[in-house]
């Protein structure tokens, strides 16, 4: 990241008070320069502009973290992609056994690599649809950009443990996807959040199972 990338980081987490350590800040700027080299090759993303990926990946991926309980021990994120949020997540949370779930073999295979150059040693990379994963479960649940919220909670609902919470990031408030939600499917939350730099709208969703 050149410099002026390091300084919009910098006055982003600022903004969103997030404190982060030098080794948290150099992870997150490498991250960035694997993600813009490797995208070159794997399309892992749109974005091409660093300024931009600053914003919509690193800031926006930090902007679910105050939603994540401190006793959560466990964090699930289906269609990782190119590993938002949970590749930054995983970086300022390295309490948390985090997995990045995709079946897109390209993307699985950029994620391994970053997770071994960033020296991530709570991070593990499935390559596989969410309905096939057996045999796991989180207790926070966290996707961005994978699904409306119903075929969300559908598909990974055998990976939620008892008590465990959905966090769907959107960006206009879901009115539509809420009315479309399993009747018990519970969602105790709403909130929007304010990403610095971007000037679309941010809501986080908070679900979890009913009885």
């Amino acid at each position: 990241m050149d410099a002026q990338s390091q300084t919009q980081l910098t006055d982003g987490l600022a903004m969103m008070n997030i404190t982060v350590n030098d080794k948290q800040f150099n992870q997150l700027c490498l991250y960035l320069d694997l993600l813009e080299k490797w995208n070159v090759a794997y399309n892992l993303t749109a974005v091409r502009d660093v300024l931009q990926m600053v914003s919509v990946h690193l800031l926006d991926s930090l902007s679910v973290m105050p939603f994540i309980s401190a006793q959560a021990q466990s964090v699930l994120d289906v269609g990782s992609g190119g590993g938002q949020p949970g590749i930054p997540l995983a970086i300022m949370r390295d309490d948390l056994a985090i997995t990045l779930l995709d079946s897109n073999s390209k993307k699985t295979a950029f994620l391994q690599q970053a997770v071994i150059e960033l020296g991530l040693n709570n991070v593990q990379v499935i390559t596989e649809r969410v309905e096939n994963v057996k045999q796991i479960q989180f207790d926070t649940i966290v996707s961005r950009a994978f699904a409306e919220l119903s075929d969300f909670v559908r598909l990974s609902e055998h990976l939620l443990a008892k008590n465990g919470v959905w966090l769907a990031m959107k960006g206009v408030y879901p009115y539509e996807e809420v009315d479309r939600l399993p009747e018990n499917i519970i969602v105790e939350q709403i909130q929007e959040v304010k990403v610095p730099f971007i000037d679309g709208s941010r809501h986080i969703v908070r679900m979890t199972k009913g009885a």
